[in-house]
């Protein structure tokens, strides 16, 4: 089983106590977020062949990752957008962030790290050149040391369009979800720029969107573990919507309850809520978040908004 930790939240930069407790004790439970289920997750050396990390700031668990590594292969998914403050209040420094990919390379090798330059959100602070501008100096940066970034277009979910509504109102910018050849056509600059520098780019779940030099990405990757592992990883292909190619996983995480605050964020809902939450995060729980206290303050969100 590879075990996702998790495109839900950002467990290495928020929940890292939490997830080597739970690694100490051999489990941990989930709730399905759409029928309330109760999962149990063994986190055993025998029951988990790899681990996929996902953040945007590496730094509060990199000391963790020796451990980790002792227990079973891992690969980190790394965002690093270095979008503005209106868009990304909580979100580390680019160069924090580039450095904590350099040193993961450097540690660990560079097929342990794939920088994600995504959600690629079109604004009048992002607009497609500013994009072309920034991905390159990003690329740049990474030369040498990851082999693959990931680009994805924002999925203006009805919850985004809401985020990204009040953001732009208190923020006083504009926001558009242009046309696929417009999103195609950056797509090419990208794979060009990322080409320039070593680096592969591949398109997480928009098929649509694959052009010249890109090919699809695959997040949940047991080659990439396999490789840093030395050896073989099974998994089957399972993708968790169209056009996904990622291998089958467990996801860990739970929705709302990330704190970073960015707008466009499809797992965050309410982003008061989710600072409630983490604030009220029990790292010996073996839930990350507990559903009983998840539907209480669900609830309280609801009858204030009414």
């Amino acid at each position: 089983m590879i075990v996702s930790a998790s495109y839900k939240t950002d467990i290495p930069a928020f929940y890292g106590d939490w997830f080597m407790a739970r690694l100490e004790d051999g489990g941990c439970r989930m709730v399905n977020p759409w029928g309330g289920q109760v999962h149990e997750v063994p986190l055993t050396i025998d029951a988990v062949d790899g681990f996929v990390f996902w953040t945007r700031n590496l730094r509060p668990f990199i000391h963790n990752l020796p451990t980790v590594r002792q227990r079973a292969p891992f690969a980190v998914q790394y965002t690093i957008t270095g979008y503005p403050r209106a868009l990304e209040p909580g979100v580390v420094a680019m160069a924090h962030a580039i450095d904590d990919l350099q040193r993961l390379a450097a540690d660990f090798g560079p097929r342990a790290g794939v920088w994600r330059y995504d959600p690629i959100l079109f604004t009048s602070l992002t607009p497609a050149d500013w994009h072309r501008t920034q991905f390159r100096e990003i690329a740049a940066a990474l030369a040498g040391t990851v082999d693959e970034v990931v680009v994805s277009f924002a999925h203006i979910y009805a919850k985004t369009r809401r985020n990204l509504d009040a953001a732009s109102r208190s923020d006083d910018f504009e926001w558009t979800d242009p046309r696929i050849e417009e999103k195609r056509s950056l797509a090419v600059d990208l794979a060009a720029s990322a080409s320039d520098h070593g680096i592969q780019l591949t398109v997480c779940a928009q098929a649509n969107c694959l052009v010249e030099g890109a090919v699809p990405a695959r997040c949940i990757d047991a080659d990439r573990l396999a490789d840093v592992a030395g050896e073989a990883v099974a998994a089957p292909v399972k993708g968790n919507r169209p056009d996904c190619l990622c291998h089958r996983s467990r996801d860990i995480g739970a929705y709302d309850t990330c704190p970073h605050g960015c707008v466009y964020c499809y797992a965050v809902q309410n982003r008061d809520l989710a600072k409630r939450r983490h604030q009220a995060h029990d790292p010996m729980s073996p839930f990350l978040f507990e559903p009983a206290r998840s539907r209480a303050d669900s609830e309280d969100e609801a009858l204030a908004q009414n």
